[in-house]
């Protein structure tokens, strides 16, 4: 039940972020659903070997290279998708940043309930 959850808020929070950023675009909330079910099947199998695989860069940057992973995965996920567009690397990377923050604020303020 927790994991639809976080999905349900991951799909409302990008649905969300889609009108108010230019450069995101999703079609319908079946296809945010979509695409969160997406992100979260990446983040849980390609983002560890990432992770693992730039942890060099990583450490060198202070942990910021995680976003450019984070962008790259949410541009892996525009791939996949067909209702889901984003125009280019620093949109992924606004839409990844905002994604996360407000999702985690919503589910944590959800979760006190």
């Amino acid at each position: 039940m927790n994991f639809l959850i976080r999905i349900v808020i991951s799909a409302l929070v990008a649905f969300g972020l889609a009108y108010l950023l230019d450069g995101v675009h999703i079609d319908q909330f079946t296809t945010a659903l979509l695409l969160a079910l997406v992100l979260a099947v990446l983040n849980a199998i390609v983002k560890p070997l990432l992770v693992i695989l730039t942890l060099p860069i990583t450490i060198i940057t202070l942990g910021l290279f995680l976003l450019v992973i984070n962008a790259a995965i949410i541009l892996v996920g525009d791939y996949f998708l067909d209702g889901f567009k984003v125009d280019g690397f620093w949109w992924a990377l606004l839409f990844s940043i905002l994604l996360s923050v407000v999702s985690s604020i919503l589910y944590s303020v959800g979760k006190k309930d």
